[in-house]
């Protein structure tokens, strides 16, 4: 088994992205959607850059606005994670992808159960994020993601980069980078003993099952 990269999402403290960059990831997502419990201002995140390199600062946030999106790029982020309806406008997507450029561009759609993946989305993106499904929120839930649905898109399209995310945690990681083959995972509830307050146990008991 090829040793997945890891993103750990929901960052809010500076000693968190420490711990996260000694135990190896490779990303760090940092929330900038209001309504989320890890959600932090772009003014704080900016602190939090302070203790992250250069190529590792991910935004997180939901069908942001053009502005908003442009403030967020000039500010540092490196990568941006954006989540969204699937009845989002494709020139909204490709407003997203125009500014900030397909490579760095993660695209997290809200995929239903039983709703085909929109295909046209890898138009605009290299990077694909599959999280579990929840009805009233973006991510974050500790639910566990569709493995069967990732394995299929991931051999469907292998020129794309898929991003394993939901309800990830030491206990069932491996059995999930086994059934889906997933070469990136996203880590967040399931190393937290509180929304954006990290675990360095949890954390550092993930990376060991991926050695």
């Amino acid at each position: 088994m090829k040793t997945p990269k890891v993103k750990i999402c929901g960052i809010t403290r500076e000693e968190d992205a420490r711990t996260c960059l000694v135990a190896g990831a490779q990303w760090i997502g940092i929330n900038l959607y209001e309504p989320s419990p890890r959600s932090v201002s772009l003014l704080r995140a900016e602190e939090l850059f302070k203790a992250l390199p250069l190529g590792m600062r991910v935004l997180v946030d939901v069908a942001p606005d053009l502005d908003k999106l442009e403030s967020c790029r000039l500010a540092g982020f490196d990568v941006f994670q954006l989540h969204f309806n699937l009845d989002l406008s494709a020139e909204i997507i490709r407003a997203w992808s125009e500014l900030v450029g397909r490579k760095n561009l993660w695209l997290a759609p809200k995929l239903p159960p039983q709703e085909a993946f929109p295909v046209n989305l890898l138009e605009f993106s290299d990077t694909i994020v599959l999280d579990a499904y929840a009805k009233d929120a973006f991510g974050g839930t500790g639910r566990t993601g569709n493995w069967h649905l990732f394995k299929g898109l991931k051999l469907a399209h292998p020129d794309t980069n898929w991003v394993l995310a939901g309800g990830l945690k030491p206990d069932n990681l491996l059995e999930a980078v086994r059934s889906t083959g997933a070469e990136i995972v996203d880590l967040n509830s399931g190393i937290e003993t509180g929304p954006g307050i990290k675990d360095p146990v949890l954390l550092q008991s993930a990376f060991d099952v991926l050695l």
